[in-house]
């Protein structure tokens, strides 16, 4: 691991971290009460000490090597499940998952837009590592590293498959949910992808009502379906997916040469292995798909107008959401009246209080939010156009496909698919040829015509 880093850099980085360390601190003082008041309890973990974050971080990059090395060169579903307990226990009970990459590009956006606040080096190491990773060994944070993924992967007993069209549909959401989540939390407006993290309350062992009923309906799904959350939400994993299908490592099945007895296919419970794909051997054949293509090629750019308009519909509503636009609208719609001599104070009256002392400035810092909030409602419906298109997009590709292959960007390198391989079983000593022989040919189904490469 040192190779990868040269030796001047480490005095750098340990001279950023400690200058990150010194600057976060809380981004809003608590504002002065009076002498009745009792500050409520602190319902997050506490920050991590510095040395703390360096072995996080270490512990970080070393389990992302050892999953790389798990996957592409050992070969090994057993070490991959070890590492998966080992990542859910630290990871995910000891840390509390937090921070984790899941959230971190909150704190990238927050930290791009906000000159007062400073992002801390942890959260930006989380949030780049994997993303590395990913470029040249493909997911290999969604492996076994990953917590969240680990849980679901763990708990999975009996698998049912998603049908294609459903997974299609779905697998816009999580990219829909990025840009959302940055959104939001570039303008100050909320870390939405930590409010509604389904399990950093069962890491916790604590949280809301809502969350708590929301980390047990993903865990009870992933019971039959593999990994829910991370197929169908998981933002994250949708930066993952793009820089897996350009890493330089896919994950191959079979050591050899692929049989097609379609055995990897039934063993994978994310739907992410493909059956082969011939293309027609004629111009004309093709010309159907040519067009459907060009069509949605120039269809694109409408896309996203149309996107970028409702998007700056939507900002209006959202904007309502900011804690900030919220109060001056309170304000401003009378319910400033001071309440009566003999009722307690509240919370609320106290902000409204604070917020007739300062009114021009509570006025201005909520047309700032808003005009803030207008841009980035176009460029987030601009984003879901884009989304929306490209996928259509890729739906109308047909790659020429000789072999069953993960997909690229499907494939959460889980390893399952090696051990159903009989070709990869043979190489292991495992069983003889001919008994490979013998499984591929009682197959659960027919094999296809296509000859094997």
């Amino acid at each position: 691991m040192r190779a990868l880093f040269p030796k001047s850099l480490f005095p750098a980085l340990m001279g950023l971290l400690a200058a990150c360390a010194v600057a976060s601190e809380l981004r809003f003082p608590p504002p002065e009460f009076e002498t009745d008041y009792t500050m409520p309890g602190i319902t997050t973990p506490p920050p991590r000490s510095l040395a703390m974050e360096y072995v996080d971080t270490a512990l970080l990059v070393t389990a992302l090597g050892l999953a790389a090395w798990l996957v592409h060169r050992r070969r090994s579903r057993r070490g991959l499940v070890a590492l998966s307990v080992f990542s859910l226990v630290y990871f995910g009970f000891i840390r509390t998952g937090c921070i984790c990459p899941i959230g971190a590009p909150q704190n990238v956006a927050l930290g791009m837009f906000d000159p007062g606040y400073t992002i801390p080096l942890t959260a930006l190491a989380f949030f780049l590592v994997p993303l590395v990773f990913s470029l040249f060994w493909g997911r290999t944070f969604c492996a076994a590293v990953c917590p969240h993924g680990a849980l679901q992967d763990l708990v999975l007993i009996k698998p049912v498959k998603v049908p294609l069209w459903i997974e299609q549909g779905l697998g816009i959401v999580p990219f829909i949910f990025l840009g959302l989540g940055i959104l939001l939390a570039a303008t100050g407006t909320a870390f939405i992808i930590c409010r509604y993290d389904p399990f950093i309350p069962l890491f916790r062992m604590s949280g809301s009502v809502f969350g708590l009923t929301l980390g047990g309906i993903f865990l009870a799904a992933a019971l039959f379906i593999g990994r829910p959350f991370c197929r169908f939400l998981c933002p994250y994993g949708a930066l993952l997916r793009l820089g897996s299908i350009v890493s330089r490592k896919a994950v191959r099945i079979t050591p050899d040469h692929c049989t097609q007895c379609r055995l990897c296919e039934h063993s994978c419970p994310f739907g992410a292995i493909r059956e082969p794909v011939k293309l027609p051997v004629t111009p004309n054949a093709l010309a159907p798909e040519r067009r459907r293509l060009t069509w949605l090629i120039l269809a694109l750019p409408v896309l996203i107008a149309v996107g970028a308009w409702l998007g700056s519909k939507l900002s209006v509503a959202a904007a309502k959401v900011h804690p900030t636009v919220a109060l001056a609208e309170q304000f401003l719609a009378g319910d400033k009246a001071p309440a009566p001599a003999t009722a307690l104070p509240t919370p609320e009256t106290r902000a409204l209080g604070r917020a007739a002392e300062t009114a021009p400035e509570l006025i201005a810092a909520a047309s700032e939010v808003r005009r803030r909030l207008g841009i980035g409602g176009w460029w987030f419906g601009g984003w879901v156009g884009l989304v929306i298109g490209a996928r259509l997009i890729s739906l109308s590709l047909r790659p020429n496909r000789t072999d069953f292959e993960p997909d690229r960007g499907a494939c959460y390198a889980c390893g399952r698919c090696y051990l159903a391989c009989p070709n990869e079983r043979v190489r292991l000593g495992l069983i003889t040829p001919a008994e490979a022989a013998a499984l591929q040919a009682h197959a659960p189904v027919p094999r296809p015509d296509a000859k094997p490469s």
